[in-house]
């Protein structure tokens, strides 16, 4: 139940107690105070504004605790103002004429004030329910979404893998493990969104899903014994766009550096870091292998890996540096905040 559901305070009580006996008392209550306020004033101005206190009460009873704690309310507050708030300001006795009609215009005019206050609590009610229905049918669509995407996913990787072990070519093999790394990050992006992890909705929190981007391209890349991959990352709440296309560079970056940094060597250490750096963020990737060739370094003509880390890193809403040399590569990506 909705906000207004939580306001409904008999239907809070309910079954611990029933819910008329909650109205009974939240009127009792509502009049009493305003049955304390009305003392408090007639000590200043006796008689002054005699029922002027009951329709605010009124009101907040019927609102809170429907009809029953409104009408509560105004009975037990007339009661009290015409046998004990008339007589005190020696206005009029309580039974003359002047009284009877006065009662009977507030009374009136109380049944006015409950019934509107009920209709609007109804209409209220009524539109938090739908809201509710329609949140539920909205969370039902999108579970059923998600099912459908992961279904997909999960098709188009294994269509991608069958193909990568039919391959004979070395290089269609390559290409096609390249392509299914990349899926498989969307894919993990994705399960973080729906997962519920997220502080904001449409959220994906970045140390998560680094981490485990970090772990799935270790065991991909067959990364074993003396050469590691490690990652530290702040719990940074990104759109899932955003939160794609860093995990894109990231497959990139280490895929490259696990594939070309350690030629010769059996040793070495791939770092990936993702921290806060004003006005935005910064993603790191090195390595301490052995430095990019001269013809390697990139270039605007570049391969398709190079492209592919470009156009991500536009999409990210960052720019990236390249420093490379003996003691290994380092890729900073500097991102807007």
């Amino acid at each position: 139940m909705g906000r207004i559901g939580e306001l409904d305070l008999p239907n809070r009580l309910a079954p611990a107690v029933p819910e008329w006996v909650s109205s009974l008392i939240i009127g009792l209550a509502a009049a009493a105070s305003a049955g304390v306020l009305r003392f408090v004033l007639d000590q200043i101005t006796p008689g002054v504004a005699a029922f002027a206190l009951i329709f605010p009460a009124v009101t907040v009873a019927t609102l809170f605790a429907r009809w029953l704690a409104g009408a509560t309310t105004a009975s037990v507050s007339v009661i009290y103002i015409w046998l004990f708030v008339y007589p005190r300001s020696g206005a009029y006795p309580p039974t003359s004429q002047q009284a009877l009609i006065s009662v009977l215009s507030v009374c009136i005019a109380l049944g006015i004030t409950i019934a509107v206050a009920e209709l609007f609590r109804r209409a209220v009610r009524r539109a938090s329910d739908e809201r509710d229905r329609e949140i539920l049918e909205r969370d039902l669509f999108l579970e059923e979404f998600d099912h459908r995407v992961k279904n997909n996913f999960t098709l188009v990787a294994a269509l991608l893998d069958m193909q990568r072990r039919r391959a004979k070519d070395a290089e269609t093999q390559e290409a096609l493990s390249s392509a299914l790394t990349r899926v498989e990050s969307i894919a993990r992006a994705h399960r973080h969104l729906y997962r519920g992890e997220a502080v904001s909705p449409g959220d994906v929190d970045m140390a998560v899903y680094l981490e485990e981007l970090s772990a799935a391209l270790a065991e991909a890349l067959f990364l074993r014994g003396a050469i590691t991959l490690d990652c530290s990352s702040v719990h940074a709440e990104l759109p899932r766009d955003r939160a794609v296309s860093i995990g894109l560079i990231v497959n990139e970056l280490v895929t490259n550096a696990a594939k070309h940094a350690f030629a010769g060597r059996e040793a070495g250490r791939i770092e990936v870091r993702f921290e806060a750096a004003a006005p935005g963020w910064k993603l790191t990737v090195r390595d301490d292998g052995v430095g990019l060739p001269e013809v390697a370094k990139p270039r605007k003509d570049g391969g398709l890996g190079q492209r592919l880390i470009e156009g991500f890193v536009r999409q990210a809403r960052g720019t990236a540096m390249t420093d490379s040399g003996p003691d290994g590569t380092r890729v900073t990506v500097a991102l807007e905040a």
